[in-house]
């Protein structure tokens, strides 16, 4: 389910030229943190809905905003993935990858929220 909206969404903003050059990490980014919507915060519930809402402009980057029904967690709770044990483990990537694909994220509505940035500032390669 989260992969057609994914494409669908990439294919504006390769349209719209919105963070141009970056579409990898925002393409991994929204699939993270739909794939955590679905899991974590709908259970697993296809009757459950999600909203995502996208803001795409060539010169700003791209804005966007993931929320789910579901009760919410605290971001600064989760043990980091790359220390100790957390290595081994079999899940637990998905905030550490948008974080370090996105330029900015944060949280909102108690952890049912997510809102992610890409600027669209070119960069040299």
């Amino acid at each position: 389910s989260v992969s057609p909206i994914v494409q669908a969404i990439m294919q504006i903003a390769r349209q719209m030229k919105c963070a141009e050059g970056k579409e990898f990490e925002i393409e991994l980014a929204l699939q993270e943190g739909l794939a955590n919507a679905v899991v974590h915060g709908c259970g697993n519930d296809p009757s459950k809905l999600i909203n995502c809402c996208v803001a795409c402009d060539e010169a700003r980057g791209m804005l966007i905003i993931i929320r789910d029904p579901g009760q919410g967690f605290d971001p600064e709770s989760l043990p980091d993935p790359v220390i100790g044990q957390n290595i081994f483990s079999e899940h637990g990537r998905g905030i550490y990858l948008i974080n370090q694909m996105m330029d900015k994220v944060w949280f909102t509505r108690g952890g049912t929220q997510i809102h992610m940035h890409k600027s669209g500032e070119k960069t040299e390669d």
